[in-house]
């Protein structure tokens, strides 16, 4: 048994570098192709998620502001889509592409988004949960989220009060809106469960997107438009809408739409692909 496992132990070395017979520059593109091994994305993303754990108040607060507002141009997008298309299900299809608008914005802007941060601040807490490291993801949150809240009720604002918008923009966009209004907490927070599945997804595919982060963003936030899944930042626009033009309470926009939303939002960005992310390398790291 002793020579069997002689005999295989310089085999299995071999394997794990490159053969003699490669030149240098075959050398390096094998490189190159293993920096995306699952092992070097979780570690830049788990840096990542410590820089955001320990940036300033004031400036997260500010670049989830900017996010907030920036999100809601995906109303916008998608309304003036909407009012320019015929009546038709193929027409919602094409609308749904203004969806993605504030997502690109957003998440290639490196703004501070809610749902990204389900993934990126908690794989530093998965490596290493501390106490001090869960207070600081409970501070990062509670700063994201409010900032996120507080952009988009204000273009909900600006959109509810005409600043912004036409009487017939501001028609459509309500009834964009008003989809929301057909599912009750707990269907709203089961959509919200993909949703932060899918913008978690994006967090882990962009460090080997390699130039083609545009498209990534475009067609993984195309499929929670169509899909109809709750995401709770881009969402809280049109439930502030809601309720600022009389189409909704205050408490339904709060609880009857945000915090299941967000709750499921937690649930598949947190419960589920940030386990399943870190559980894949757990024993590696």
């Amino acid at each position: 048994m002793g020579i069997i496992l002689a005999e295989i132990e310089p085999e299995s070395e071999e394997e794990e570098t490159p053969s003699d017979s490669l030149s240098d520059e075959e050398v390096q593109a094998v490189a190159e192709k293993k920096s995306g091994s699952a092992r070097v994305v979780h570690e830049i993303i788990r840096l990542q998620g410590q820089d955001e754990l320990g940036r300033p108040v004031m400036s997260l607060l500010f670049s989830a502001f900017a996010a907030g507002l920036a999100i809601s141009v995906s109303v916008l997008a998608e309304t003036f889509l909407k009012l320019r298309l015929p009546n038709s299900p193929a027409s919602e299809l094409i609308a749904g592409l203004g969806y993605s608008v504030g997502f690109v914005i957003v998440i290639l802007g490196n703004l501070q988004l809610f749902t990204e941060n389900t993934v990126t601040a908690v794989l530093p807490i998965a490596t290493h949960p501390t106490l001090r490291n869960i207070r600081r993801l409970a501070r990062l949150w509670a700063l994201v989220f409010a900032g996120n809240m507080l952009g988009t009720i204000v273009v909900a604002a600006l959109m509810g009060w005409r600043v912004i918008l036409s009487p017939e923009q501001l028609s459509s966009a309500v009834d964009l809106s008003s989809r929301l209004l057909d599912h009750d907490f707990l269907s709203t927070l089961l959509l919200g469960i993909p949703a932060g599945f899918l913008v978690g997804a994006i967090a882990w595919i962009l460090p080997s997107a390699r130039g083609s982060e545009f498209w990534i963003v475009v067609v993984i936030t195309y499929v929670i438009a169509i899909g109809g899944f709750s995401h709770v930042v881009a969402g809280s626009a049109e439930a502030w809408l809601l309720w600022i033009v009389g189409r909704a309470s205050f408490g339904w926009a709060t609880a009857g739409f945000i915090l299941p939303a967000l709750i499921g939002n937690i649930l598949g960005g947190t419960g589920l692909f940030a386990v399943l992310a870190h559980g894949q390398v757990r024993n590696e790291i």
